[in-house]
């Protein structure tokens, strides 16, 4: 009599490795002493330092997320997908195991029994290679492109010193660092640098970190006669001093440099300044740990003089990208750094272009980026979109004015261009003179689109709410949001009609679960990840953030994280739409670097499986972040 449910399990585990090269009947064998295990989402299926269970398993259906406890908080390392296998640690190591396992969403596995198992691992060359293999290389599957052996598996113990944890090392600094009160004078100041051959003093007041002066102050402060050499320190102090802990990766300290301008950081007891002093880190320490540092990509720009120049920084920050994909660098930091170079870029296309206008703006502006770029989410050379904002004036100036801002943008967009940032298609750049305003008309704009939210003006404001601040007069830029927001307010009309768009595209899946490809033109039988996939999640996550009056948040990771914290009854959901966000913004990019495009189509069939099945979960909470929104903005998606 045939046993249907070991045939069942047989024909699945054939499809993969390390099954793939035994035989049908060693397969039913195996899976007649099988079991079938059914887990709830956040069920256990052991902890650290359980003792090893006597089978391993293989994930059927769902996921099973691996993670760590450090510093009282659960770090995931890894998550297995269907066909992926966990548990291996009976055949190798007879301590307990290293990692929680927990499911992540309803999930059914296979139980393999150990001890039934093992005959074939020396039978078959091929299964002990691959399960060799995979706990050398510390993965969970060693033919799984992306993991190049880099990931940690349940096989591994966590060395806080490697800090391998999907990010950067973490950075040594300089211990006991030279500090002075603050009535000294800045030529002993110059002096101790002299002496210690040192770039940076910290100044302090009972331990604790009030200022810091460095080489920079000497040259622009003393050596400019603007202070005299006699002055004291607190006269040239730069305060409040940035500080960190101890702990901060490579990566986090470069974001921070970059973001303040600085040089230089203290290290502190709790990475507070009011907490002792016990380190410095210079960028000389930051170059030292990492030679390929972002950091330097930004002196480079500050320091270019043409748009040539702009473009081989541009071409050694697509190195750099490439780079971090390939060392499986989070995606969300890659955006966050890139973001802070690009905005770099744009800020010097608009230095060197005031230089070519030959006369000074005349009134204040703010330029901004918009769209993929006001979200710090551009990470492959697509289109540029931007807009500009001016200062009020009055009505026989404002044509005079206007005319050499758009001349202005003009010039900064054939920079953005020749650097590699395509002029955009639609002219959703402040070159054009729709995207070129006044404080003034801008405020009227945003009440046009908030209160007579047609299609088209639908469509306009999801662009334009994606806009960071780049260069100019920022005040103009806040009172734009100030007014924005004092126009959604209780809007219920706004937010259906936007919640309509932002419900467009449902997930991308049909009825028996296969893709929804273009079917005809240039890309027939190609899947659209960013229409279908990024999109439903960037239109998420801006809808709620308005309606939650978050500000000062475009990135959509982000935008996930300030929601997991603001609702914590849906914390699992927005959770879930970043992780989906940073694996569809990954296929998109490593697309786009593969094919040189904006590696916006997908062809499904140079997919592996491993990739399908990816792309798939991350589909799952597209769905349940539109379930929040038909039911909060009373949606249907018809709407």
């Amino acid at each position: 009599m045939k046993n249907s449910i070991a045939e069942r399990v047989a024909d699945f585990l054939k499809k993969h490795p390390p099954f793939l090269s035994l035989s049908m009947p060693d397969l039913i064998t195996i899976s007649k002493e099988s079991q079938v295990v059914y887990l709830e989402k956040n069920q256990v299926l052991f902890n650290v330092n359980d003792q090893p269970h006597s089978f391993f398993y293989i994930v059927k259906d769902g996921a099973v997320g691996l993670s760590i406890s450090y510093d009282e908080k659960e770090i995931l390392i890894d998550k297995c997908d269907e066909g992926d296998i966990l548990g291996l640690r009976p055949f190798f190591a007879k301590d307990n195991y290293l990692m929680d396992a927990m499911a992540r969403e309803e999930s059914l596995l296979y139980a393999i029994p150990i001890a039934v198992f093992k005959a074939y691992i020396f039978q078959n060359p091929e299964v002990s290679e691959f399960l060799l293999e995979s706990f050398a290389s510390n993965t969970r599957n060693p033919y799984d492109k992306e993991n190049k052996g880099k990931l940690i598996s349940e096989n591994v113990i966590y060395n806080e010193q490697d800090a391998i944890i999907q990010y950067f090392k973490p950075i040594s600094h300089t211990e006991n660092p030279i500090t002075a009160n603050r009535k000294v004078t800045v030529k002993s100041i110059a002096e101790m640098m002299v002496k210690y051959k040192i770039g940076s003093v910290v100044i302090e007041e009972n331990q604790l970190p009030i200022g810091i002066i460095t080489d920079k102050d000497l040259r622009s402060k003393i050596a400019t006669g603007m202070f005299a050499i006699n002055d004291t320190a607190d006269q040239i102090m730069s305060t409040p001093v940035i500080t960190v802990p101890s702990n901060r990766s490579v990566a986090e300290v470069q974001l921070l440099m970059m973001q303040h301008n600085i040089g230089h950081l203290c290290v502190t007891s709790d990475g507070t300044t009011a907490s002792e002093i016990i380190g410095i880190i210079s960028e000389h320490d930051v170059f030292t740990a990492q030679a390929n540092n972002p950091g330097v990509l930004v002196k480079q720009t500050k320091r270019a003089n043409t748009a040539l120049e702009l473009q081989g920084i541009r071409e050694n920050l697509t190195q750099l990208i490439q780079n971090a994909l390939y060392e499986n660098i989070p995606i969300g930091h890659i955006c966050q750094i890139v973001g802070e170079i690009n905005t770099a870029i744009t800020k010097r296309a608009i230095e060197l272009s005031i230089l070519k206008m030959k006369e000074q703006p005349p009134v204040p502006f703010a330029w901004l980026n918009i769209g993929s770029q006001g979200r710090k989410e551009q990470l492959l050379l697509t289109d540029q979109d931007n807009a500009l904002v001016f200062e009020d004036v009055a009505a026989d100036r404002y044509d005079e004015v206007k005319k050499y801002f758009i001349k202005l943008a003009e010039n900064v967009t054939n920079v953005l261009n020749v650097v590699g940032y395509e002029f955009c298609p639609a002219e959703m750049s402040a070159s054009n003179p729709l995207w070129c305003k006044s404080v003034t008309e801008w405020k009227e704009q945003y009440e046009t689109w908030i209160h007579s939210p047609g299609e088209k003006g639908i469509l306009m404001c999801s662009i334009f709410f994606d806009y960071d601040f780049v260069y100019g007069d920022k005040t103009l830029v806040d009172a734009i949001t100030e007014a924005i927001f004092k126009n959604i307010d209780n809007n219920q009309i706004f937010f259906a009609y936007l919640g309509g768009d932002a419900m467009k595209s449902p997930p991308p899946l049909g009825f028996f679960r296969q893709f929804l490809v273009e079917k005809d033109g240039e890309y027939k039988d190609s899947f659209d990840v960013k229409g279908r996939g990024l999109m439903p999640l960037i239109d998420a996550a801006r809808l709620l953030c308005l309606n939650q009056k978050i500000t000062g948040t475009n990135n959509t990771l982000v935008r996930f994280k300030e929601l997991s914290a603001l609702e914590p009854q849906n914390a699992a959901i927005y959770e879930a739409c970043s992780e989906a966000f940073s694996v569809l913004l990954k296929f998109r990019t490593e697309e786009g670097f593969a094919n040189n495009s904006g590696g916006r189509y997908l062809d499904l069939n140079k997919l592996s499986k491993l990739d399908k099945v990816k792309l798939k979960n991350a589909f799952q909470p597209i769905h349940e972040v539109q379930e929040i929104l038909k039911t909060r903005f009373q949606l249907t998606y018809f709407t």
